[in-house]
């Protein structure tokens, strides 16, 4: 017990460093945020520090279970009703985005000529959540290492790239800034992975005073985004298992679905009834403020794990196709948003 905590501990202690520097500067400089300083603060640590092996499971427990964690924690404070809603509302843009994205990648494999099943992690991770939809889908289509580690890096560096630049890009679009659901809807759509939306939604918060509007929007749309990760790996196994180089990809929907959005929605029941039965709302407050400082650590960790000479080494052709699906789902989602009104 005591060996476990002390290999996470180093990696965690590391992430901390440097995210309590970055919480600081980033209230100083809500324009910038926290989340976002904490990567760049990250890699540029990563860039320069080569041994870290001793580190590295502590730094992956903290991307990974601290910021599932903060995503938990936002459950608090958020009605159910509301996710609902919320839900309801992004549901086309999801379904859009994430046809749009599949087909872009379809497309762009057979005209970049790029291995089949590392278009198709890019752009499954590119369409519903990231990290987490490569790491259902693989086992599904026998991906192997390599293929994993290559899509999961072109992934990470547009995930990195949105949480720097969306926040800007949704005040030349002219998002409102004082109702964060527009741009949380947005980023709950456009963005790949749950940390970059979170960290986007949260610097948006921070921008304009708005406390946890686009981050409680962003979250849930993104929650709703990633339950896509069932129904495309059941198909994609069923694909495999008939192509006659690969029979055996299974289904697992333990795997597939990951179980932190299950403690989200058990979160928000326990809101819902305490808010029904008399509590004050304002009890669930330092929940939220936590989240907040659990997504800071997290982009700390992603920084420290992300690898740009790696990710210019494995080719520009996967990266071509990572913007492409990347630049596909923006658009969509804006304009959706703006057919509809929303914006």
């Amino acid at each position: 017990m005591l060996n476990s905590i002390f290999k996470y501990s180093y990696g965690v202690i590391v992430c901390l460093i440097i995210a309590i520097p970055s919480l600081i500067l980033g209230n100083l400089f809500p324009v910038i945020g926290g989340p976002i300083i904490a990567i760049i603060l990250g890699m540029l640590i990563a860039f320069a520090w080569h041994e870290k092996e001793s580190f590295d499971e502590g730094i992956s427990f903290t991307s990974k279970y601290v910021l599932q964690t903060a995503v938990v924690l936002l459950g608090f404070g958020l009605n159910l009703n509301i996710i609902l809603k919320t839900g309801i509302q992004s549901l086309p843009i999801i379904i859009a985005t994430i046809s749009v994205a599949l087909i872009v990648a379809f497309i762009m494999q057979k005209i970049l000529n790029i291995e089949e099943k590392s278009a198709i992690l890019i752009g499954v991770g590119s369409s519903i959540c990231g990290g987490s939809a490569i790491a259902a889908t693989a086992p599904v289509i026998n991906a192997d290492e390599e293929q994993v580690a290559q899509s999961i890096s072109v992934i990470f560096f547009f995930n990195v790239l949105a949480a720097i630049i969306f926040p800007f890009l949704g005040k030349i679009i002219g998002f409102s800034t004082v109702d964060g659901g527009p741009f949380g809807l947005f980023a709950g759509t456009a963005i790949n992975d749950t940390s970059s939306v979170t960290a986007a939604a949260a610097t948006w918060d921070n921008m304009w005073g708005l406390g946890s509007q686009t981050l409680d929007k962003a979250s849930t749309v993104k929650l709703t985004r990633t339950l896509a990760i069932i129904p495309i790996t059941l198909a994609l196994s069923v694909f495999t298992s008939k192509k006659s180089e690969y029979v055996g990809g299974e289904f697992s929907l333990k795997k597939a679905f990951p179980m932190f959005i299950l403690y989200f929605v058990i979160a928000s029941v326990i809101t819902t009834l305490a808010v029904s039965l008399g509590v004050d709302a304002n009890v669930f407050l330092p929940f939220k403020e936590l989240s907040k400082f659990f997504i800071i650590l997290a982009m700390a960790a992603i920084g420290l794990h992300t690898d740009i000479v790696k990710l210019v080494k494995s080719g520009t052709k996967p990266i071509i196709l990572g913007a492409t699906c990347w630049i596909a789902i923006i658009i969509v989602s804006i304009s959706i948003q703006f057919t509809l009104g929303i914006i």
